[in-house]
């Protein structure tokens, strides 16, 4: 890693019991119960959160290449994030789809606010390398 600037924000959560638990902020604005995915749990799961994580930064992310490339964002963008948990032969791991609307953005400007947005998303960059990204622009 290289060197840190500025911190600009540390999120805390405890987590007890496991894909079948609860995850609570220090906050306490993040409270959920989890469970095991597709389980008939009332909880989210952790692909869920990361989903929404992912979405919401890379929204961000989008925005601010916006400014930077002069390009008009849709105040009505939106990320659809799909997180699978699969396994093969080094046993679980992720894999992600990123499904962007940018309504009123011609094919080639989207396609150069998501690449921008991929480099500088912090979820993009702590994938990188690690987990299969599709980025789809719908």
């Amino acid at each position: 890693m290289s060197k840190i600037d500025k911190l600009l924000y540390t999120g805390r959560v405890r987590t007890t019991g496991g894909r079948e638990g609860a995850s609570r902020a220090d906050d306490g604005r993040l409270d959920v119960r989890l469970s095991h995915p597709g389980a008939a749990g009332s909880g989210t799961n952790p692909e869920q959160l990361l989903a929404a994580g992912w979405s919401g930064c890379f929204l961000s992310a989008i925005q601010i290449s916006g400014k930077q490339l002069r390009i008009a964002v849709p105040a009505d963008l939106s990320v659809d994030a799909e997180i699978d948990l699969v396994t093969n032969e080094n046993g679980y791991q992720l894999s992600a789809r990123l499904n962007v609307s940018l309504p009123g953005v011609t094919p080639e400007d989207a396609r150069k606010l998501v690449e921008a947005a991929h480099e500088t998303c912090p979820y993009s960059k702590a994938t990188r390398g690690n987990v299969p990204v599709e980025l789809n622009l719908i």
